[in-house]
């Protein structure tokens, strides 16, 4: 069996190397080149515990608050739109606690192998930077970690249940954070890596193990014939296969109307920036701040910010400053960096309306598929949705930790 699989994120090469690890022949093609946007542009965080969708209590209110302030952690530029006030309405009528509560127990469910096949991977001769450190939520605000505690159920039943830590305990376990942080939360087993590092290293464990790659070729054409898909073209080029798979993040709302689909997928842009080591522990979260830090060896990454806008990696100075103050006041001895001494990237983000993946067959087509929208945990949920879409291109059938992800449950994935 050979797959064309549309996109060369760590979606797309993850599940690319669980179809070839299990005797399937298949052609990754991507726009560009491979793992870039945001599969290089991210935390780089293992962190099912965090894994909350982005819809939720409060969300309204606090878009609404920050859509006068272009630094803010969320910024929505407006549009007048059908599509984008469709978009808006669904996330809207999403941001509750049942619905967000729903999300994260399918979410948990789907990626309950996430932290053991990143170890995998490494046993597998795909060598890259991979730290068993935990994630560390830092608070200023005690409400916000209770919001978060009032999840301890969930993530105590699939064995990721945080450890409190309230007032001085907080700095005992992390003695770089201020006294301005009240608590925190500490998930022991939760991981981060180099993303950079890592989808190069993925990159050249397909092309060993003969997967084609064929990159800077742009999906501009799909031939349909009694309900299946016979070829995907790039210019002159077509590529042929028996099973197509459309991962093509961001960008796999539009290109999914090429199947005769039309999906609610849109476009988050987020940022990075890379500073000197701090000596940090572990990866640990801003809470309050929306910022993620991440320390490997030999550098700092610095990820956050949610822009819902046009489909552009374009780079927001604002945007960029507001991250690079985030951790002068959790973090002892930071000091601000002037921008002109970084250099920021912007990816986008691929998000759904009410914040979760959106993964199965294409409709009307017996032979296509989409696996998407991941938000802000592409690298968390990677493993666990390779191998369960890998199992549905390859057998036609749907685990049930994909149902809640179906297609389906949007007008246009019918």
């Amino acid at each position: 069996m050979h797959t064309v699989v549309i996109g060369g994120g760590i979606i797309g090469l993850t599940t690319a190397y669980q179809l070839a690890r299990e005797g399937g022949t298949v052609t990754v093609v991507d726009a560009r080149a491979t793992g870039l946007g945001a599969s290089d542009v991210n935390a780089g965080w293992v962190v099912p515990a965090d894994a909350l969708p982005v819809p939720g209590p409060g969300a309204v209110l606090s878009a609404m608050k920050w859509m006068t302030q272009p630094d803010s952690p969320l910024y929505i530029r407006p549009s007048l739109k059908p599509s984008f006030i469709s978009f808006m309405l669904g996330m809207f009528r999403a941001s509750n606690g049942p619905s967000q509560r729903a999300g994260f127990e399918h979410t948990l469910a789907l990626m309950a192998d996430s932290v053991r096949v990143f170890d995998e991977y490494r046993a597998d001769g795909i060598d890259y930077e991979l730290h068993h450190r935990g994630l560390l939520m830092a608070f200023h605000d005690d409400k916000h970690m209770h919001h978060h505690l009032s999840y301890a159920d969930l993530t105590g039943r699939h064995g990721i249940a945080p450890i409190k830590l309230l007032g001085d305990a907080v700095r005992e376990h992390e003695p770089m954070l201020k006294d301005e942080v009240r608590g925190g939360l500490f998930f022991p087993k939760e991981l981060h890596l180099d993303p950079r590092g890592f989808t190069k290293a993925m990159r050249g464990k397909l092309v060993e193990m003969g997967v084609e790659i064929v990159e800077n070729a742009p999906v501009d054409g799909v031939r349909i014939a009694g309900g299946r898909v016979t070829s995907v073209s790039s210019g002159m080029r077509a590529f042929e296969g028996d099973k197509f798979l459309l991962a093509a993040g961001a960008w796999t709302a539009p290109l999914s109307r090429l199947f005769g689909a039309n999906l609610p997928i849109r476009p988050g842009k987020g940022y990075c920036v890379e500073l000197p080591p701090l000596g940090l522990k572990g990866a640990t979260n801003l809470y309050d701040a929306k910022v993620a830090v991440t320390p490997l060896d030999d550098r700092l990454r610095l990820a956050g910010t949610m822009e819902f806008g046009g489909l552009d990696e374009l780079v927001s100075d604002v945007r960029v400053n507001a991250i690079l103050r985030a951790p002068e006041s959790y973090i002892r001895g930071y000091e601000v960096p002037a921008l002109s001494e970084v250099t920021p990237l912007a990816g986008m983000r691929p998000l759904a309306p009410d914040g979760l993946p959106i993964i199965g067959r294409l409709p009307r087509l017996s032979n296509a598929y989409v696996s998407g929208a991941h938000s802000m945990y592409g690298v968390t949920l990677a493993p666990a949705t390779a191998a369960a879409v890998a199992d549905l291109v390859r057998n036609d059938r749907v685990a049930p930790v994909l149902e809640p992800f179906t297609p389906k449950r949007f007008r246009g994935g019918r």
